[in-house]
């Protein structure tokens, strides 16, 4: 080939990726409508849209043109740029992988989803896994169809993890779900044992959804996140879009008797939007101004939720403000009964409100059954008996109803199996951060202040500006010297816990 053809190739993919991302942009708008307030009336319309684009996207991506011209910029790498390196190494991934879906089944599937994600939602309003059954159902089968599709080695889910957490496999996250099972559970049966349960009736007060909005938006401006260039709204379950890095959105959500709730969710979703808000210009144009992966994503909204804003520095800082802004729900409460509160271990049916100590179990039990599902050794007409049993025997409890048990989030509703690892994963990473941040900077100095910029500027410089060009363990590597190490987060936990309870 000749080098004009090589530059012609390269300026082809370029314009195409900056159709694609423009193309996700106009996708990423439909879901935020449908997910903050549009009329469940134009689901059908919504889902049509989004199936029509997704078809766009797909064409763009599989056509001739485009695998002649990746194979071409393949063959030229060590010509190319890291962006543009990188840039073609994803692309080409993604060729392979879309290659082997048929467009028709593809698209198909996209409009599943998304009226899937609508029927989850009425589902869960009432209480009744029957209405969502047939549409999980049907997700799961072309998960299982689109698997062998695209081939995979040892377990089929190897497949799904790899999509979210790249390197990472079952039989790594056996070992490393192992590992903290094997430090988590005693430690958790020490604080329950020990039946030294902190005061929390003054967060389970009045507090009014206005009010809570406000300190929402204090919290995230002291976190670094810039309002100018993002969006804090409400939705059923919290989640963050980072359409552009000068278009970033968040949502929380608000219960009036519950004040912990909606400030844990605006930090945690303040920390993946922080993130999106930090990536490198350079990287704007391009399809690597994203998260490089889900864990690494996590673990910076699990570093400001409960590393930073649920620490005892930080709590000595902001109670001040939340007394003056709820006077009498906190009247004669102090920093230690409040950090205390806040921290509380207690098994309880909602992952998105556990505590840091049994969130690692709400995971496990997600991960047991997606393995489940994919292997086909679960039934989906059992989910509800299953996950019932798991939580059993896990946490020691039983849902009351299918509302706060298997229809508790939406994920499966988007075909999103093998993300949930990634939120274990997300809070090892963190405490491994934490710990090397710690190292450079006097943490618990700067939350006792308020100071979150300095925590902030090193996370900008050491995760954020990269977005998705370096690979999750390249960059945790690069960052720590080592590999995801697990001893770091059961020793934060263990720490943290055996302080508060004075075991």
């Amino acid at each position: 080939m000749t080098t004009g053809n090589f530059k012609d190739a390269l300026h082809r993919f370029k314009e195409g990726q900056g159709k694609i991302k423009a193309l996700n942009y106009a996708t990423s708008m439909l879901f935020w409508d449908a997910s903050t307030g549009a009329p469940k009336s134009g689901a059908d319309a919504r889902s049509k849209s989004i199936g029509t684009l997704s078809g766009f996207g797909y064409r763009e991506v599989v056509n001739e043109q485009t695998e002649a011209d990746l194979n071409l910029l393949i063959d030229h790498l060590d010509e190319l740029d890291e962006i543009d390196r990188v840039s073609v190494l994803d692309a080409k991934r993604e060729y392979d992988k879309l290659t082997k879906i048929p467009m028709d089944e593809f698209q198909a599937y996209n409009e599943l989803i998304s009226k899937s994600a609508m029927i989850w939602e009425d589902a869960k309003e009432k209480s009744d896994f029957k209405m969502f059954e047939p549409y999980l159902e049907k997700v799961i089968n072309y998960l299982l169809k689109f698997a062998e599709y695209r081939g995979y080695e040892g377990h089929p889910y190897n497949l799904y993890i790899d999509d979210f957490e790249p390197g990472m496999s079952v039989d790594q996250l056996n070992v490393f779900f192992d590992e903290l099972r094997g430090r988590v559970v005693p430690l958790l049966k020490k604080i329950i044992d020990k039946g030294d349960a902190p005061e929390v009736t003054f967060l389970k007060k009045d507090y009014p959804k206005q009010k809570q909005d406000e300190a929402s938006r204090k919290l995230l401006g002291l976190m670094g996140f810039d309002l100018e260039r993002g969006m804090l709204k409400e939705s059923v379950h919290p989640f963050t879009m980072g359409v552009d890095i000068d278009d970033v959105r968040l949502t929380t959500h608000y219960y009036e008797d519950d004040l912990a709730s909606a400030l844990l969710s605006t930090a945690h979703e303040g920390g993946h939007a922080i993130y999106e808000q930090n990536i490198d210009r350079k990287l704007q144009p391009t399809l690597l101004a994203t998260g490089t992966s889900n864990g690494i994503h996590e673990s910076q909204s699990r570093i400001y939720e409960n590393n930073f804003c649920k620490s005892h520095a930080f709590i000595s800082h902001f109670l001040p403000y939340l007394k003056s802004a709820f006077p009498e729900p906190l009247e004669g409460i102090d920093v230690e009964t409040f950090y205390r509160g806040i921290n509380k271990v207690e098994p309880s049916f909602i992952r998105i409100e556990a505590d840091e100590l049994t969130y690692s179990l709400h995971i496990m039990i997600r991960y047991e059954i997606e393995l489940g599902l994919i292997d086909g050794t679960i039934k989906v007409k059992d989910l509800p008996a299953v996950w019932n049993q798991k939580v059993k025997d896990y946490l020691g409890i039983i849902p009351k109803n299918d509302a706060e048990g298997v229809l508790q989030d939406v994920h499966w509703s988007e075909g999103l199996f093998g993300y949930f690892p990634t939120y274990a994963l997300g809070s090892a990473y963190a405490a491994q951060l934490a710990h090397y941040m710690g190292k450079e900077i006097d943490i618990e100095a700067c939350l006792a202040n308020g100071d979150f910029a300095p925590l902030t500027k090193w996370l900008n410089e050491k995760v954020h500006q990269y977005g998705a060009l370096k690979k999750p363990n390249e960059l945790i590597e690069l960052i720590t010297g080592e590999r995801l190490n697990s001893k770091y987060y059961c020793d934060y936990l263990e720490e943290k816990f055996s302080g508060i309870y004075g075991l």
